[in-house]
């Protein structure tokens, strides 16, 4: 007996199965990005209803009452109203950024990082760099590699850094996690709780006028409870404001969700703390640093060497002393 063949429409079902279409695939991201969006939303608004979070101010109000003085909210800008600076007579709101620069960066210009540390040198004392995260504005995972450190680990510190032995066998050399995370840093509006101890492990300075730490956070938010401390813990941020457990669990810190955390918790008053960055930079230009990647690119630059560096110092020793003569 001859085998009947199956329907044409069962056999053009089989390969949409097993091979997933590429629209099939941005779509399913796309719902997924969508979901998370909405349960940020929700959760946005949750805190403004219980009024832990303030409501965007109202045009032609000052977005925080901050002793840089009273600045009107971005729509207030593109209406051509007048905004008093600080320190002299009022002046047009059309000098200030742009609106899209007053409610903050672009999200494709935003990143957020966690790093984390293990012990080196003497009883492991000094922290190193083992594990990089960097995420995106949506919470894309950008950047996630361990890194070998440049001494030997003394202490892996397991139960906070969540690195072992095992993953330094995958690990890359510091000079080059270097470079690759500097690369995806510059330029951007850098996220992180604690930021200081991330870039001091990354032997790094990031402008301060592009740097948004979120132990800073409290600042923006109408709940007295969380005042009480300079600087709250980034676990104790995400579960009295995001309702999101973190650090749990004996496998110790994951840098990607912390970095997600961060850039959760700077979404929240994304509006009030760029139009504070706004304010102080219109009224403050000086507060601008360059980016210190850049200056260490520009002076290693043949330019700034001269031709035979030993030939130099041994010509200056001689000038000193015939000073001296």
């Amino acid at each position: 007996m001859v085998p009947r063949e199956a329907p044409e429409s069962a056999q053009c079902l089989c390969p949409s199965l097993t091979i997933p279409n590429a629209k099939d695939v941005l779509r399913r991201r796309h719902k997924r990005r969508s979901r998370q969006h909405q349960r940020f939303m929700a959760r946005k608004a949750l805190l403004q209803e219980q009024g832990l979070l303030s409501m965007p101010p109202e045009p032609g109000s000052s977005p925080l009452p901050t002793p840089l003085g009273a600045a009107p909210a971005p729509e207030a800008a593109s209406s051509g109203k007048q905004c008093p600076r600080a320190g002299s007579g009022a002046a047009p709101c059309s000098r200030r950024p742009a609106s899209r620069k007053a409610s903050g960066p672009l999200p494709s210009r935003c990143v957020a990082i966690d790093c984390e540390m293990v012990g080196t040198g003497p009883r492991g004392r000094v922290s190193e760099l083992a594990r990089c995260s960097v995420v995106s504005y949506y919470g894309d995972v950008l950047y996630d590699k361990y890194i070998r450190p440049e001494m030997p680990v003394a202490d892996y510190r397991t139960r906070w850094s969540g690195v072992t032995r095992q993953h330094m066998r995958k690990a890359i050399p510091f000079q080059v996690a270097q470079k690759e995370i500097l690369k995806l840093l510059k330029g951007k509006v850098v996220v992180g709780h604690a930021l200081h101890n991330d870039f001091q492990a990354l032997k790094y300075v990031h402008p301060r006028s592009q740097t948004r730490d979120t132990t800073y956070v409290s600042n923006f938010l109408s709940q007295p409870s969380l005042h009480t401390r300079a600087r709250v813990s980034l676990k104790d941020l995400a579960l009295q404001l995001l309702h999101k457990r973190i650090q749990v669990g004996q496998h110790g810190h994951s840098s990607v969700e912390d970095a997600t955390t961060a850039m959760e918790l700077y979404r929240l008053v994304e509006v009030q703390w760029e139009q504070q960055e706004a304010c102080s930079l219109w009224t403050c230009p000086e507060d601008r640093e360059p980016d210190s990647s850049t200056d260490m690119e520009q002076y290693m630059e043949d330019q700034y060497w001269p031709e035979d560096p030993a030939g130099s110092s041994r010509g200056g020793a001689g000038e000193a002393q015939d000073r001296r003569d």
